[in-house]
């Protein structure tokens, strides 16, 4: 099940949020090769945050997957992701940083096979 958390500090009044949620989905879901249901994205604004020490525009993202990532698809989501951040909140892609988590089904079975219960309803 992977997680995208993504924090900005753009407001966002205003603007489409389901718009940004169901493409960030379908990016996710199509990069990673999982379904789309498995996927979920938490998307929060006006978070008070300093990049090089500049509060314009910018953005920080994690992303926790069990399995599915490695160097190339993570430059893949990163790219993809500050597309729509900078196209849909004008966070310039420079502004940027996407952390990765690649967490090992076998670190967590208990919660590997909650999520497998809960997705066979």
């Amino acid at each position: 099940m992977p997680c995208l958390n993504l924090s900005t500090n753009v407001s966002l009044d205003g603007v489409d949020t389901s718009a940004i949620l169901s493409e960030a989905t379908s990016t996710v879901a199509n990069i990673i090769g999982k379904p789309a249901s498995y996927v979920m994205i938490v998307l929060k604004g006006s978070i008070p945050m300093a990049f090089g020490g500049s509060e314009q525009p910018a953005a920080f993202g994690e992303l926790v997957s069990i399995g599915g990532l490695n160097p190339d698809t993570n430059k893949k989501l990163s790219a993809a992701i500050a597309a729509i951040l900078e196209t849909k909140l004008s966070v310039p892609k420079a502004r940027f940083f996407l952390k990765f988590v690649d967490s090992k089904a076998q670190q967590t079975p208990d919660f590997a096979q909650c999520l497998h219960a809960l997705h066979q309803h």
